[in-house]
């Protein structure tokens, strides 16, 4: 499982996940600046809290795949992936129950949600593009 070109892949995805919540996380705090809402801040933090959770739960998953058996056994393989995905799937959850009970007053979700599809969005799209390399 473990080759450079897996590394390369996590990698790059990780980039484009980051620029990916940068950049919705800029167009929040522009949206709500222009339009005279005092919530600037508030989207741009909002929006990051929802990228970054992809980010980190990404992480973790790729650290228990990482982790797991490197035998060729399909079965070991996929149960490895399943419990990457599963941690991946905690990790967000968790990060975002967190966000709603800790900057709940001031949370935008709209930019909470726009930050999270972007970057869970182009974790997707980053294997896909990679795998046809």
């Amino acid at each position: 499982m473990e080759n450079i070109k897996t590394v390369q892949v996590y990698k790059q995805m990780l980039k484009w996940q980051l620029v990916a919540t940068i950049s919705v996380a800029v167009i929040a705090y522009i949206l709500a600046e222009t339009t005279g809402a005092v919530a600037g801040k508030h989207a741009a933090i909002s929006a990051l809290a929802g990228g970054m959770s992809a980010v980190l739960g990404g992480l973790a998953g790729a650290m228990i795949a990482r982790s797991g058996d490197k035998k060729n056994n399909a079965g070991a393989i996929l149960i490895t992936m399943l419990k990457a995905e599963a941690v991946k799937i905690f990790v967000i959850a968790l990060l975002l129950f967190l966000t709603f009970k800790l900057y709940n007053e001031h949370l935008v979700p709209i930019a909470l949600i726009l930050g999270l599809a972007a970057s869970a969005i182009l974790s997707g799209a980053a294997f896909f593009g990679l795998d046809k390399k």
